[in-house]
């Protein structure tokens, strides 16, 4: 018998997380990333928080749900890291609502399980694949994550790519050729997130972030990125 799902926490209702439906986010614990900017380092562990519902009490509260929610994201962490993920996906899916997934790929093999159930994606996209581990500290990162977009891209489930970055890990020439890269691959939809000081366990990325934002990036390099997708949305550091 597999031990129950680990539950890092539940939002029980969200109008962001599903680009237009309202959904619930079911966050679940571990990741086997250390990236700097993370702004959910309480979700690395593998392991079940203490205020978070059980995966069978979610499972009840989801059908007294049914008609008032659209959707279920599955967040983290790395929620690729869960074994019972795609049976999780199956139950949810059996109720009616349609799943997203939020995730950086770490995971091909289980992201191909989960695919038939599927209805979006929002996928971490860190930096050229060549480049990961400057961000994740895990050799082998960038090879997994890349398997994983090319995965997505031939299954045609909905997908919107992002980057979260930051002046001191990403330069502007890094963030056009990363545009480039992706386009080139067929990514229609990417959104740039500037780093969020909030949850990050990293006083020099926030330290940095706060003398180098006002001029990153360039306009110039935004309307080079905007160039190479049919949808482009920067969020700034101010916005998030």
């Amino acid at each position: 018998m597999m031990p129950a799902p680990k539950i890092g926490g539940l939002v029980p209702f969200s109008s962001c997380d599903y680009p237009g439906e309202l959904a619930c986010v079911v966050f679940l614990a571990g990741c086997p990333w250390r990236c700097g900017y993370c702004h959910n380092p309480h979700l690395q562990a593998r392991e079940q928080h203490d205020a978070a519902p059980q995966w069978d009490e979610i499972l009840i509260w989801l059908k007294t749900r049914r008609g008032l929610l659209d959707a279920v994201v599955f967040s983290g962490g790395e929620p690729l890291i869960e074994p019972q993920l795609p049976e999780m996906m199956r139950a949810v899916k059996a109720l009616g609502f349609k799943i997203g997934l939020h995730s950086g790929g770490a995971y091909p093999k289980r992201l191909q399980e989960c695919l038939p159930y599927l209805d979006w994606v929002g996928f971490d996209i860190k930096s050229d694949f060549m480049l990961y581990e400057k961000i994740t500290a895990v050799t082998g990162s960038g090879a997994v994550a890349s398997a994983s977009l090319k995965l997505l891209l031939a299954s045609k489930v909905a997908l919107e790519c992002r980057s979260t970055i930051h002046p001191s890990l990403h330069s502007e020439d890094e963030l056009i050729a990363l545009a480039q890269a992706l386009s080139d691959l067929g990514v229609q939809r990417y959104v740039l997130q500037a780093f969020r000081s909030a949850g990050c366990a990293e006083p020099a990325l926030i330290n940095s972030a706060q003398l180098h934002f006002a001029q990153f990036p360039q306009p110039a390099t935004l309307a080079a990125i905007e160039q190479q997708f049919a949808s482009f949305q920067f969020v700034s550091a101010l916005a998030a």
